[in-house]
């Protein structure tokens, strides 16, 4: 595992689109187009858990901006954290929202936020606990966590094995199962409140895991494991190739 101060360069990659937002190459114009409808399904989901239209937003690892700035949009007062200061310079440009360095979430006031997002983040952090214990600690009364990461246990996994795209070797620091995120939560006092599907998650990592683990992307069979890992998953979210983790305080 690199440490804190040796990882950043593993995150300096065109291909890297969370930090760049490029649209090179089938597989990122893809993704773009689906990126769309993937945040109104996020802001949806956010109302929805709140119960709030306006609100207070922290999105931990906002990278180059885009869910802030789909929040922004509905009127929401939003915060956002980046490591990364190319990341956050590609925010600033395109959506005109200044993100902080991530060291900041530690000097924030208490019971600040409604709702605090880590979209495919909570993998990445070095001092977990200690974000968790603070994340607690910014959240209102009520206030909502909502957590998406990539699932070890599920069948896209268990197909391509080591070359599992969502492993990310080693930008990915832990890895989570349904098990493995109740047990953490537990730990911070903090109750699981729902999990949800991320259906286009498993067709974008299985195209990625084809190219890990032949060279190139398998178009056609990566589509077909991403369809049957998302028929297996149908009334078991916790077989999906990645979940959404709705949480609250105890």
């Amino acid at each position: 595992m690199p440490d804190i101060n040796a990882i950043g360069q593993y995150y300096k990659s065109e291909d890297y689109i969370s930090h760049t937002n490029t649209s090179k190459g089938l597989i990122n114009t893809l993704y773009q187009k689906v990126r769309i409808r993937t945040m109104k399904q996020k802001a949806g989901i956010i109302k929805k858990y709140t119960g709030l239209q306006v609100g207070s937003l922290l999105d931990i690892g906002c990278g180059t901006g885009t869910f802030l700035h789909t929040m922004k949009q509905q009127n929401w007062q939003v915060m956002g954290l980046e490591p990364d200061a190319d990341a956050r310079k590609v925010c600033r440009v395109t959506y005109e929202i200044e993100a902080a360095p991530s060291d900041n979430l530690f000097s924030l006031a208490p019971h600040s936020f409604d709702a605090i997002t880590m979209w495919h983040v909570l993998e990445h952090i070095h001092p977990l606990q200690e974000y968790m214990a603070q994340i607690n600690l910014l959240l209102k009364p009520g206030g909502k966590l909502i957590v998406a990461v990539p699932n070890y246990s599920s069948k896209d996994a268990n197909v391509y094995g080591k070359f599992w795209a969502g492993y990310d070797v080693p930008r990915h620091l832990y890895h989570f199962s349904p098990k493995a995120m109740q047990t953490l939560l537990h730990q911070h006092t903090l109750r699981l409140v729902k999990m949800l599907p991320m259906w286009f998650d498993s067709f974008y990592v299985d195209m990625l895991s084809s190219k890990y683990k032949t060279g190139s992307i398998k178009y056609l069979s990566a589509g077909l494991h991403g369809l049957a890992s998302n028929i297996n998953a149908i009334g078991k979210v916790e077989a999906c190739c990645s979940v959404i983790y709705v949480v609250e305080k105890k």
